[in-house]
């Protein structure tokens, strides 16, 4: 997508075309919206990652609790968003053993009662192994630290999502 479409779709397509970036937050994008022009890429994250910073505890929290599980009951339902999907299947989690995913749905279960929140991975950088790995080893850090490091991997797959949509090379996020 060039520049000047970004920046000259009316308010609905923005929503619509860039309401997922943050998972489930189509919000963040419909305050975004009324911020253009947006010059590139990282103007666009600027932006987007710019609200998330400055939003109280809680509601970064809350933009955390509208990730699936990873490999959860949203995936066995098949409701999870188009990209989770893609971004849960190539990571693997479409394909688990029953071992691994009962495994998985017992850590996630524990890192929701710990931390209250769902654990938040940017799963196109992992397979179905480092997931479960990663997952155990935040399971023991403080606080306050995976609060920081949840809201770090929401950055990572905007950016990705953003990638995506404007047909960007991730390797230069």
């Amino acid at each position: 997508m060039d520049k000047k479409k970004k920046n000259s779709m009316d308010f609905g397509e923005f929503v619509d075309v860039f309401g997922n970036v943050i998972e489930r937050c189509p919000l963040i994008a419909a305050k975004k919206k009324t911020q253009r022009p947006f010059s590139d890429l990282e103007d666009l994250k600027k932006h987007f990652f710019a609200f998330i910073d400055a939003l109280p505890q809680a509601g970064q929290e809350g933009i955390l609790r509208c990730h699936p599980d990873l490999a959860g009951s949203e995936l066995r339902r098949g409701t999870l968003t188009a990209e989770s999907q893609r971004e849960q299947s190539a990571a693997g989690l479409t394909s688990l053993g029953a071992d691994e995913r009962l495994r998985l749905a017992e850590l996630n279960a524990q890192y929701r009662a710990r931390f209250g929140f769902p654990f938040v991975l940017a799963a196109r950088f992992s397979d179905r192994a480092a997931v479960s790995r990663e997952l155990a080893r935040r399971l023991l850090c403080p606080s306050a630290q995976e609060l920081r490091t949840a809201l770090g991997e929401v950055k990572k797959i905007g950016s990705l999502r953003l990638a995506d949509l404007l047909r960007a090379d991730p390797a230069k996020l």
